[in-house]
């Protein structure tokens, strides 16, 4: 019974491996970046300032990230920040 337990073990370790695998790729099939734009009002007026977010699902919640200011970053070095 001991090798039959150990064939068995051994394919659900694989399965796992591949379920794990494919949420990740499912992630990042799923991702979306955009631009954030916020406008501050000061006493000497008021500035509109720009950012990368990114989002994607895991589980049933949506996950926003914050990935740099658009002036340092352009849109597909936000991309490939977000994938890592």
């Amino acid at each position: 019974m001991e090798p039959a337990r150990k064939i068995r073990q051994d394919g659900v370790d694989r399965l796992r491996a591949e379920a794990a695998s494919l949420k990740d790729k499912a992630r990042l099939e799923d991702l979306q970046v955009w631009e954030m734009r916020k406008t501050k009002t000061t006493k000497k007026g008021s500035q509109t300032y720009g950012y990368w977010m990114a989002s994607w699902r895991e589980n049933s919640r949506t996950r926003n990230v914050h990935l740099g200011s658009s002036r340092k970053l352009s849109r597909e070095e936000a991309l490939q920040k977000a994938r890592r």
